[in-house]
């Protein structure tokens, strides 16, 4: 008996020394499409109560921007920590075991410091990149769907939940379904909410577990179209929805400056192919963007509860975080794609129990910084390839602490240098006789919303000489290739 005691002992208190002592696990909430709009941002208008909740736990970057807005290439920079360039992370096919497969990614990384790493739904843009990245590869119908849907159909599975009859067979017959529907299903029903589900047995299964883990949960509901369960949709009030006052393209804008919304136009049905939308389909678009957002945020809340009530909270780092903004007819423009700060500006909130403050950043960051920020927060060595991003741990631990002078995008033929008062682009030709095709400039204190392009007034002709010198000298590997 005395025995039996004894070993029931050892084994609860190895269990709690390994808990206890185990290095913090972390939780990747990454979000699809996701620009900054939200409550706690500034976005009244709203609701997003779940999201709010953990920018007050943890430290919230007003600031944060993309490296390229465009998913693919963008996921590729931010799992390894390196800019886009010329040669690679260029568009939404990027893949990063055919463009960089030496690299060791932060999953990789992870991996091998003794974490168990799950892939849950969309984290890299393809289902098999870097499939050896993690222990466990998991998106919605393309292993556990009962009619046996084999991964390589995942794309038209995950990305157009449609929940009606009449969409799923236009989108079948016609391989485009309309821009937005308003399902009248349960949470759970939804790609997203399969996702949860999925989270949350993952922490259940986890939590006792010896090793750490890096769990990810990468979201799809903000992406078009924008579907969200009917009660979602009833939280906005269609008439009382407003559209940007910056809805044209800014004065004196380069042409090459324009997607004209080819992403909207050519993947769904009912949209026009020229000119502006109807008022009415724009309104119906951003209520639909918005339901999404607040699905999204609950279904966040339901992962939150659930460390909360499995007891690991505490010893768990949440990083939120977008693939890239999104534009809602600012500028013209619907989608991503552009070189402009709806385009690049995404949320970002990373918070570690262990941190004293809880309060907003306004340092500017972009996402190479997440790579050596957890490896900052996990004390880990640093992979052998050079890191182009700058840790966060400093701002973490005095959000007053200034990160950087400027952050670096790229998109398409765009270059752009951000400070905290210029937004700087080039559009480059780099075939044959490299040129300088155009180019933007925007104030950002006097200009928030890119109204106007400065680039060409003389007054200017300082700021736009030394934002090209800077873009050109410190980024010249990524604008012309390694083997300029």
């Amino acid at each position: 008996m005395h025995l039996n005691l004894s070993i029931l002992l050892f084994f609860t208190l190895t269990l709690s020394y390994s808990q206890v002592h185990k290095k913090p696990n972390v939780l990747l909430l990454y979000m699809d499409d996701l620009r900054p709009e939200l409550n706690s941002y500034g976005s009244k208008h709203i609701y997003s109560p779940h999201i709010d909740k953990l920018a007050k736990k943890g430290v919230q970057f007003n600031e944060a921007y993309a490296n390229v807005a465009v998913c693919g290439a963008s996921r590729a920079s931010m799992l390894t920590g390196i800019y886009p360039s010329k040669d690679y992370f260029i568009d939404y096919k990027t893949r990063v075991d055919i463009e960089k497969n030496d690299i060791v990614t932060i999953p990789k990384l992870l991996k091998n410091n003794g974490y168990t790493t799950i892939s849950n739904g969309k984290i890299y843009h393809f289902l098999d990149d870097k499939w050896d990245d993690w222990d466990e590869v998991w998106r919605p119908y393309a292993f556990d769907n009962p009619e046996g849907i084999e991964p390589i159909d995942w794309w038209q599975s995950l990305w157009k939940d449609y929940q009606t009859k009449e969409n799923k067979e236009l989108e079948k017959i016609t391989g485009k379904g309309p821009a937005f529907e308003i399902a009248n299903v349960k949470d759970s029903v939804l790609i997203d909410g399969l996702l949860t589900n999925k989270v949350i047995r993952d922490i259940k299964r986890l939590k006792n577990k010896s090793s750490p883990f890096f769990l990810t949960a990468g979201f799809i509901s903000n992406h078009l179209p924008f579907i969200a369960p009917k009660r979602f949709w009833d939280i906005y009030d269609y008439d009382s929805i407003k559209l940007p006052l910056n809805d044209s393209p800014p004065i004196n804008a380069p042409n090459i400056s324009i997607s004209y919304n080819a992403e909207l136009i050519y993947g769904y049905s009912g949209i026009p192919k020229k000119g502006d939308l109807p008022l009415d389909l724009s309104k119906k678009l951003t209520h639909g963007y918005y339901a999404t957002v607040s699905y999204v945020d609950h279904l966040i809340g339901k992962i939150m509860n659930t460390l909360d009530e499995e007891g690991i909270a505490n010893n768990t780092i949440i990083v939120f975080v977008s693939d890239h903004g999104f534009n809602l007819k600012e500028h013209s423009q619907w989608g991503k794609y552009t070189s402009h700060r709806t385009s690049g500006k995404v949320p970002l909130i990373i918070y570690d129990p262990r941190n004293d403050f809880r309060t907003n950043s306004n340092s500017l960051v972009e996402l190479v910084d997440i790579y050596p920020t957890l490896l900052a927060l996990l004390d880990l060595d640093k992979p052998k390839h050079k890191l182009d991003g700058k840790s966060l741990v400093n701002i973490i631990r005095n959000p007053y602490h200034e990160n950087k002078s400027h952050v670096f995008m790229k998109n398409a033929k765009g270059y752009t240098i951000k400070t905290t008062k210029y937004s700087y682009t080039e559009y480059l030709k780099l075939k044959g006789k490299r040129q300088c095709i155009d180019n933007m400039l925007f104030d950002h204190k006097n200009d928030a919303n890119e109204t106007v392009n400065l680039s060409n007034e003389v007054k200017y002709k300082s700021v736009v000489d030394s934002l090209s010198n800077l873009l050109h000298n410190r980024y010249q590997s990524n604008i012309y290739g390694v083997s300029n």
